[in-house]
């Protein structure tokens, strides 16, 4: 039985709610603590929700309001940018559908799931140091407060403090020579509820899907090869980046009806894709990380959310059986590190997909039908990450290899 009885969990995203939800769990008792004064409801675009995700999500109680915030869509279709069908990829038959929606709703229902379990949420405690010691470690906030605890959880997102206190050579996330934009049109265009919708256009990709309310939300990527943060992106104005984003998408359907459909208000403007390469540390002897902090994906993996729930559930089970903390955190790394690295790298190739010429994307036209019958089959392009299932009653021994 665990030695650590109590944890800071700093950052008040995804990954930290369901983090504290999973430790509280393990018999561990967590606070979160959250950077900003006020919660994050009502920011950033779209995002998917793996059925693994959601397994995980099921551990601490989460999916099911998950799932209510969520949209479920059962099928990909991708076509090109004069909508020209190039594949349909069907999801696995026996596990439920993933969920399409806005991060905000996501975040809503985590953050009310965490709240009614019983996890305290500090708001307006920014992270500026930590000391550890043999027997726990204290956090220091801009405030001039801190808290002490067992163990520290760094659960805050891609530009982590505590992986830096962890290791300050660390690694800094790194920009793809991609621009994220997403929003919402007041209209459906012609499309299946149940289906998400890929299009390589002549000079970028868009996703969509169609709401049951009759919207649809949408996603864009484009080649940008100056790195842009969120905030030097939101410098340009909104009517600005549409007006540039019609002209883009302006041969590309259903683009230029999204776009006219799509106010100043319902832009969300999200700069550069940015990833963490590989983390050498992921952990000290009382600090370790979770989440974005340590294994942020391109967008294109459709994993960052549902990796973030498998390593909060994991951590939580290592710490659970495992004696000690240095232990416990040495044996979730060994259960996590291959398999979020093995995403990450399947999502860079997608990402170079994405800014594909009218040759390649002619070729893949041409090729698919072939591919999705051979080495393209759902099984092979989803079973491995989607079918990963946390085994939550069985326990951790003390050589923990990945499962």
């Amino acid at each position: 039985m665990t030695a650590v009885r109590t944890a800071l969990v700093i950052g008040g995203g995804i990954a930290g709610p369901v983090t504290a939800m999973a430790l509280r769990r393990a018999g561990i008792e967590a606070t979160v603590y959250e950077a900003y004064a006020g919660s994050a409801d009502g920011i950033g675009g779209t995002l998917t929700i793996a059925p693994n995700g959601l397994d995980a999500l099921r551990i601490v109680g989460a999916d099911v309001p998950v799932k209510a915030a969520g949209q479920p869509v059962a099928y990909t279709v991708i076509t090109d940018g004069a909508g020209r069908r190039i594949g349909e990829f069907p999801g696995l038959r026996d596990l439920q559908p993933s969920q399409a929606m806005w991060r905000s709703d996501l975040y809503r229902a985590v953050h009310e799931h965490a709240i009614a379990s019983g996890v305290p949420i500090e708001y307006g405690r920014r992270l500026v140091g930590a000391d550890e010691s043999s027997t726990g470690v204290t956090a220091r906030f801009a405030d001039g407060g801190g808290a002490s605890a067992d163990i520290l959880v760094g659960a805050d997102g891609i530009n982590s403090v505590v992986r830096t206190l962890i290791d300050p050579a660390a690694p800094a996330p790194r920009h793809v020579p991609l621009l994220n934009f997403g929003g919402l049109a007041d209209l459906a265009v012609p499309a299946r509820t149940d289906t998400t919708y890929f299009v390589f256009g002549r000079h970028g990709f868009l996703g969509y899907w169609v709401q049951p309310d009759g919207r649809t939300a949408w996603f864009a990527n484009l080649p940008h090869e100056t790195p842009m943060t969120t905030a030097q992106a939101r410098e340009v104005p909104a009517g600005e980046w549409l007006r540039r984003l019609r002209e883009i998408y302006a041969h590309d359907a259903p683009g230029p009806d999204l776009l006219r459909h799509t106010g100043e208000e319902k832009l969300v403007t999200l700069g550069s894709v940015a990833i963490m390469p590989s983390v050498p540390r992921w952990h000290s002897d009382r600090m370790v990380l979770v989440g974005d902090s340590v294994h942020a994906p391109s967008p294109s993996s459709g994993q960052g959310a549902s990796l973030a729930a498998e390593s909060a559930v994991q951590l939580a089970r290592c710490l659970r059986d495992l004696p000690d903390a240095p232990g416990a955190f040495s044996a979730y790394v060994r259960l996590r590190r291959g398999r979020v690295e093995k995403v990450a790298t399947r999502a860079s190739r997608t990402n170079n997909s994405k800014a594909l010429g009218p040759f390649a994307i002619t070729m893949m036209r041409l090729m698919m039908p072939v591919a999705m019958r051979t080495f393209l089959t759902p099984e092979r392009t989803l079973g491995v990450e989607q079918r990963h299932h946390v085994d939550w009653d069985r326990p951790v021994p003390a050589l923990a290899t990945a499962s």
